[in-house]
């Protein structure tokens, strides 16, 4: 049997059965991971309330191989409670969560992942604008775990898209695509594509707009769904 034992974030949490929870966390050190807790609803005592999501946790888990661990111990470590008392950075968080538990496979150590989204809770728990801050994070999870946007040439024919040109972009399909090859049914405007450019390198001190940063959130969810089981317009 194998102890994991690591920071991690709660990023779902199920009722099964009468008493007991069915919990997803992403870890430090294993990825996504899904664990039973038995009587967890019938007393809160034994974890303390510990299993909330934004916050960060130290989580003790037992891994017999079989698709569920068994929660251990779970105790915060890192209490965001700066997220908590607004519901546009609260949004925001969840909506990140939701993207790492469909986007990330499970059992599969994502640390580039991890770092991003433990960043991105600090900042939002500091009130920063959380949809700038979350349409940046979102365009680097799609590199950290493969499914980056091509934004500079076209995913079809390798074709080089000029600088400061809009483009056709089919997110779903990888990124964009050229006249010659059929074009896509979304234009992404030249300052937006730059922009894109910059948040995937994530450079520091990126400022956008609200408008400009749910545009890029809607291009990241239509990524996401061609590659994950995500429905954007769903809360699950």
């Amino acid at each position: 049997m194998k102890r994991i034992e690591s920071a991690a974030l709660l990023v779902r949490s199920v009722a099964y059965g009468e008493a007991d929870l069915i919990v997803t966390f992403f870890t430090e050190t294993d990825g996504k991971v899904s664990a039973a807790v038995r009587g967890a609803r019938r007393s809160t005592k034994r974890f303390g309330g510990a299993l909330e999501p934004i916050h960060e946790l130290f989580v003790s888990l037992d891994d017999k191989g079989k698709e569920l661990c068994v929660l251990k111990e779970a105790r915060i470590v890192r209490a965001r409670e700066g997220i908590v008392t607004d519901l546009d950075l609260m949004d925001a968080a969840g909506r990140a969560l939701r993207w790492v538990r469909h986007l990330c496979p499970a059992r599969t150590p994502e640390r580039s992942a991890w770092e991003s989204l433990r960043a991105l809770l600090d900042v939002l728990d500091a009130h920063f604008p959380p949809l700038q801050h979350l349409a940046v994070f979102g365009l680097g999870l799609l590199a950290d775990v493969g499914y980056a946007i091509d934004l500079e040439r076209c995913v079809r024919c390798g074709k080089a898209c000029p600088e400061g040109r809009p483009a056709f972009l089919d997110a779903a399909g990888g990124g964009l695509v050229c006249m010659t090859c059929g074009g896509a049914r979304r234009t992404i405007r030249a300052s937006l594509r730059t922009l894109a450019l910059r948040a995937q390198a994530r450079e520091p001190g990126l400022v956008m707009t609200p408008a400009q940063a749910n545009e890029l959130i809607a291009i990241i969810e239509d990524a996401m769904s061609a590659h994950a089981d995500f429905d954007p317009h769903s809360a699950k």
